[in-house]
Formats: C-alpha cells, structure tokens, sequence
C-alpha cells in the first residue's frame, strides 16, 4: 500500500514542477495491454533552469517512470516496453499525416529509481555518459532510455529536486536541504506541502516501514513548525491591518469632529471631503479644513 502512496507522491511532485513549462499527463495510457505511463511531459517552453539536472532531463518530450523501491529488471523492462507502444502510436500518427516521424519527437524514457546495482545497469548495457552527471546510465542510443540511480547523484543543488524522490538517508538528506532553502524561492512551499500529504497519507497506514517511520518522524516537527510560523505571520499581519485601520479610523473621525464643529451636520458633499482628506497627512489637511470655506473646501477636494 505505502508503494502506491509513495507513487502518487511522485506523481503529484513532478507534475507540480513541470506544469508551468509544458504539457504534463499524469497518467498517460498507452495502447496495447492496459498500462499507464507515470508521468508523460511535453515541454512548451524549455523549463526553468532553478529545476537543475530536472531541467536537463525534460528539455524535449519526455517519460518519466518513478519508483519508490529499487526498480527491477521487469519494472525496466516494462517501462521500456510502454515506451515502444507509445513510439509505435507516433509512428502510425505520421504516417496517417504523410510524413516522417522525427527523433526529436520521440520521448525519452527517464527510468527514476532510488537505488541501481551494478549488475542491474549491466544487464541492460546501461553505462554514464562523461557528458552527464554521475548516476545516469544510458542504454543503447536506440532506446533513447537511461537509469537514473538517485543515490548516485551528486549532492548539489542542481540534483535536489530529483534526489527528493530518492529513499532512506538520500531523501531525509535532500528534504534539509529544501527547507534550507530562502522562503520564497520557487517551489519551496509547494514541495513541503506535498511532503506534508505524503507524511498525513504514511501515518495511516499500518506496520510502515523503517524508511517510512523515519521519514514521517522527519516531516512532523517541520510540518508544526511550518504552521506554527504561518500562525505567527497571519497574527503579525492582522496585528498591522489592525493598527493602519486603527490610524485611519482616528484620521476620520478628527476630519468629521472638524467639520461638524465648523459646518454642521455632515451632508452629502462635507462627506465626499472626508474621503478625499484622509489620503492626506493630519499635517496637511488640518490646516486647510479649518481655514477654508465650505466652497473652498468642496471646490479643493473635488478636483483631488
């Protein structure tokens, strides 16, 4: 059951990081035997480089596979195969349309896992690439596929948003780091609050594992702590509010006390003054409402 909740997390996650550069379907069935694709993404604008190493990854259409638990050699073989359904769509498209069917349109196939042994990547020839970052492992270009072994990735910066989906000390690690993070650099706050429903959705179920206790103990205190903060905050600002209303009401009141006491009950147009007055400094309208006529007072502020 965690696994499933695990995947919707990740799904929930990179849809959330993706939606704003391009087209995200979360799931995408494919033809053939009923499968979905996790994440399929088709970029619309190349997507922002503060997603580091997810950035490079989603630059051109793409498919995205996350795995909670080490991803085995069916689990590949599967999203390989879902990715050569969605190639074989494709292909019938063009030629439905007359035309060739261009590399550049095919996706390629991100394969997310939070750990790959050796022998896994050999046994799909899957290898690094000195262009890449350490812990990608390409298959045969063909495929247009690779591995991409989370607790392999440099921590840097640039790997953080992909090592969030990693497992154990890799994930719990990558989370310190997020909330590190300035508060209001993007996708900070939306990142913890999916964190958070993870953490709501794990402490229901029963007999979690060790990962999942731990990560739940890692959540908790940030998610008292994240509303302790935005309860202070929201008592800060209605204390501020309160007090600039607070002003303002004064301003009023000393604007009418004036009025009445030269002119009067408050009509219609001795009304429209107060208004237009309190966008002034007391400095600057007392002087003129006990100075000026009523004509002149009405004839001032009206042009305001």
């Amino acid at each position: 059951m965690t696994r499933f909740i695990h995947d919707q997390f990740a799904k929930d996650y990179l849809e959330t990081l993706l939606t704003p550069y391009g087209t995200v379907q979360a799931p995408r069935r494919v033809a053939g035997e009923v499968r979905q694709i996790d994440v399929w993404f088709a970029p619309t604008i190349p997507p922002s480089s503060t997603l580091g190493l997810l950035s490079q990854l989603t630059a051109t259409p793409c498919i995205l596979e996350p795995y909670r638990n080490p991803a085995s050699t069916h689990e590949i073989c599967d999203c390989l195969l879902k990715q050569l359904e969605v190639r074989g769509e494709l292909h019938r498209e063009a030629r439905r349309e007359e035309r060739s069917l261009q590399n550049s349109e095919i996706p390629h196939l991100w394969i997310l896992t939070p750990t790959a042994s050796t022998q896994l990547c050999a046994s799909f020839t899957a290898v690094p690439d000195s262009n890449w970052q350490p812990g990608i492992h390409f298959l045969a270009p063909a495929l247009k596929a690779a591995i991409v072994a989370i607790h392999q990735l440099p921590v840097t910066p640039e790997t953080l948003w992909l090592r969030i989906l990693g497992r154990g000390t890799v994930q719990k690690r990558a989370i310190d780091e997020l909330t590190a993070l300035l508060v209001n650099t993007p996708l900070r706050q939306a990142t913890l609050e999916l964190l958070y429903g993870l953490q709501k959705n794990l402490e229901v179920v029963p007999d979690p594992d060790k990962d999942d206790q731990e990560l739940i103990m890692r959540l908790a205190p940030l998610y008292q702590q994240d509303r302790e903060q935005a309860k202070q905050e929201g008592i800060q600002q209605g204390v501020e509010q309160g007090v600039q209303q607070g002003v303002q009401q004064g301003e009023r009141l000393v604007i009418e006390t004036i009025l009445k006491t030269r002119f009067g009950e408050l009509d219609e147009s001795l009304l429209s003054i107060v208004e237009s007055s309190l966008a002034l400094t007391p400095d600057e309208f007392t002087p003129l409402l006990m100075q000026l006529s009523r004509e002149e007072l009405i004839e001032r502020f009206n042009q305001r």
